[in-house]
């Protein structure tokens, strides 16, 4: 059967277009983009936690990345945060308002390897104050209005309470707070004699000091949480789930570089 010359050329279109559909690029042609992995995230960090809390943010990015590495799913960014009935409906299509800088601000910092150390290797979490007749729940900590759990066999009692942070956890997760938003963001009181806030107040200076002054340096972090002081006359074991380690270090350049400096 012979064609036109015409009728050649779209016959060949046609093919084509098919060909490109079936290898699932033609996205771009039907005017619907695909995300990057940087999107993604954005968007899972933005519709899962506080949008006013960069560290509960990151907690939640830290959970995606545990995921990306499990065999158990999948091994990018976009189709983790796109499983069925993981995260927040509409998380890849809904549209985003304020609070998106700061989530695109952390997204940056997850996928160039920043992680909230107290997250460790959570996968999973649910919103903060609530309960669920499940025992294999190993709480590790509350951030953005989540809580971040391991699941591990006989990990609490049924009638256990809701969780929330030990006061010097608490007092971690706000000094974390603080640098994360390049101290744009003030301690509570009843924190300010813990050290994280000490070492926070003695930076602040130089953060006013001119441009010809040398750089700020990174913040000092403890190798443990500052559990409050009343707690360490008390000879009661610290929470196992609280960790060992502060959140990651970050150096005040960094953050003042991603924040679009003073």
């Amino acid at each position: 059967m012979s064609f036109p010359k015409s009728a050649k050329a779209i016959r060949a279109a046609a093919l084509l277009l098919v060909a490109i559909s079936l290898s699932g690029c033609a996205s771009s042609l039907f005017g619907r983009r695909v995300m990057t992995a940087h999107e993604c995230m954005t968007r899972v960090m933005y519709f899962e936690s506080n949008r006013s809390s960069p560290e509960g943010m990151l907690a939640v990015g830290t959970v995606v990345m545990n995921r990306v590495k499990s065999d158990k799913y999948p091994n990018s960014v976009c189709a983790v945060v796109g499983q069925k009935n993981q995260f927040a409906p509409g998380v890849l299509s809904r549209e985003m308002g304020k609070g998106s800088r700061l989530a695109a601000s952390m997204a940056t910092k997850v996928l160039n390897g920043g992680r909230h150390r107290y997250v460790g290797n959570a996968k999973f979490f649910h919103t903060a104050g609530m309960t669920f007749p499940y025992t294999n729940m190993h709480y590790l900590v509350e951030a953005g209005g989540n809580v971040f759990y391991e699941k591990r066999k006989d990990a609490r009692r049924k009638s256990d309470p809701a969780f929330v942070n030990p006061p010097g956890l608490e007092a971690a997760n706000r000094a974390a707070r603080v640098m994360l938003l390049a101290y744009k963001t003030a301690p509570t009181q009843n924190i300010d004699s813990s050290a994280p806030a000490q070492a926070i107040h003695a930076q602040v200076p130089s953060l006013k000091a001119p441009r010809s002054q040398p750089d700020p340096r990174a913040l000092p972090v403890p190798t443990e949480p500052p559990y409050a002081e009343a707690a360490s006359t008390v000879s009661a074991e610290r929470p196992k789930s609280a960790g060992h380690a502060m959140l990651q270090p970050i150096s005040i350049d960094d953050v003042i570089a991603a924040n679009g400096g003073f």
